[in-house]
């Protein structure tokens, strides 16, 4: 009889783990696709001889192109359905790129970055519409920190795959092999059996919530958070390695080392930051108590020359931090979302990523450019205590949460 009992909650758990698998080999691509144009930049500039004003401005597309689709695609998530979108934009992106790699020109260019910020603007209204949906209640943050954990990853062997790739294959057969890696994986949940996630799941079973307004003033303060998130740790991963070499006297080795261990550790305490997610349910008191610290961190290193142990430390230590709240922020999020619409909610907060990363490069540039560098590391303090205020003015009381969690066993 415990056999027969055990059995459905073992299938159950086991369509969780291959959903989680898959969702998260997804965002794995969504990273990895990001950063396959800035490590060709070598040779589309020799092959299209342009500048890299001309280069740069096709990533200022990308991040245009994705941060104005973001909150759209979350409706159409919630419309008709987060996996045929999810499986929509991963065949699009890697669209994108074979149709550069057989057309190789400077318009090709633009059109493949507008794509690849369409298809980018797909994973997080989908993946999290289906994550929402589908996992563990008790295990919620862990599966967003695993998710988040497998977007980093990407984004870590896209540089050193892509170097091999053009060592190999050249320039045109880079761009080949990374526009098969999309459709594969689309391929591959297609075989996996991904559920879905939509609104019209919900009508057709008869327990959909009544329809409410998506924009809130919660996630309205939510998007402005993630654009705070973005600005703060944009600087350092961005502009931190010249910004140690000429303010500081720090080696470009050195430089490297410490960026390394900041971005190292910011990937180890996202998975760290999943358990602590599942564990409290005051998702903003801890992003806030995390982000206080961290910026406490990051103002020593802008006011002090640390030696290079101790500054590799330091740099490991507020990637760390920062890395834990993401679950947090992930879960603060769902709880703002109205029932039913997870793809629309994160499609809209996702904007003020996109956001962030129009904005950064242009501020630290603009401060490298005054000979400011100590400013890289100041002004991400000003938005690390920025965030730390915005995070607790999302802090839901006790009986918000406990309606939300209400809403979420009715409408799984």
């Amino acid at each position: 009889m415990a056999d027969i009992l055990a059995a459905p909650q073992q299938a159950k758990t086991d369509e969780q783990l291959r959903t989680l698998v898959a969702i998260s080999t997804a965002h794995w691509v969504s990273h990895f696709h990001m950063l396959v144009l800035p490590m060709l930049f070598p040779f589309l500039k020799e092959q299209l001889g342009v500048g890299y004003i001309e280069l740069g401005f096709a990533l200022t597309v990308f991040a245009v192109t994705s941060g104005l689709t973001q909150a759209p695609i979350g409706y159409l998530a919630d419309h008709i359905g987060a996996r045929k979108i999810l499986l929509m934009g991963l065949t699009l992106g890697g669209l994108a790129l074979i149709m550069l790699g057989l057309h190789l020109s400077y318009p090709w260019l633009i059109a493949s970055a507008v794509l690849l910020g369409l298809a980018n603007s797909v994973y997080h209204p989908a993946n999290y519409a289906i994550l929402s949906a589908h996992m563990n209640e008790a295990r919620m943050g862990r599966a967003f920190s695993i998710h988040t954990f497998a977007g980093y990853v990407g984004g870590a062997v896209a540089p050193a795959t892509v170097a091999a790739l053009v060592a190999t294959t050249g320039g045109h057969g880079a761009l080949l092999v990374t526009s098969a890696v999309g459709p594969l994986v689309a391929l591959f949940l297609l075989v996996v059996g991904i559920p879905d996630a939509s609104a019209a799941d919900r009508q057709v079973a008869g327990t959909d919530a009544p329809r409410q307004n998506v924009i809130t003033p919660a996630l309205i303060v939510l998007t402005v958070f993630f654009m705070l998130l973005s600005l703060s740790n944009a600087g350092i991963g961005n502009f931190g390695v010249v910004a140690l070499m000429s303010g500081y006297g720090v080696t470009f080795p050195a430089a490297n080392i410490a960026l390394t261990a900041f971005l190292g550790a910011s990937a180890i305490g996202v998975l760290a930051g999943g358990f602590l997610a599942d564990h409290t349910t005051r998702h903003g008191q801890v992003a806030a108590a995390c982000f206080a610290v961290n910026a406490a961190i990051v103002f020593l290193i802008a006011t002090v020359s640390l030696p290079l142990l101790l500054l590799t430390a330091a740099m490991a230590s507020a990637g760390f931090l920062g890395g834990v709240i993401a679950p947090s922020r992930d879960m603060l999020v769902r709880n703002a979302a109205p029932a039913g619409a997870a793809g629309r909610a994160f499609g809209i907060v996702s904007t003020g990523f996109n956001i962030g990363g129009i904005i950064s490069p242009l501020l630290f540039g603009w401060i490298m450019d005054q000979n400011l560098p100590h400013w890289v590391f100041g002004a991400s303090v000003v938005f690390m205590v920025l965030t730390v205020l915005l995070a607790l003015a999302t802090e839901q009381g006790p009986q918000e949460r406990s309606a939300a969690s209400d809403a979420r066993m009715m409408h799984p």
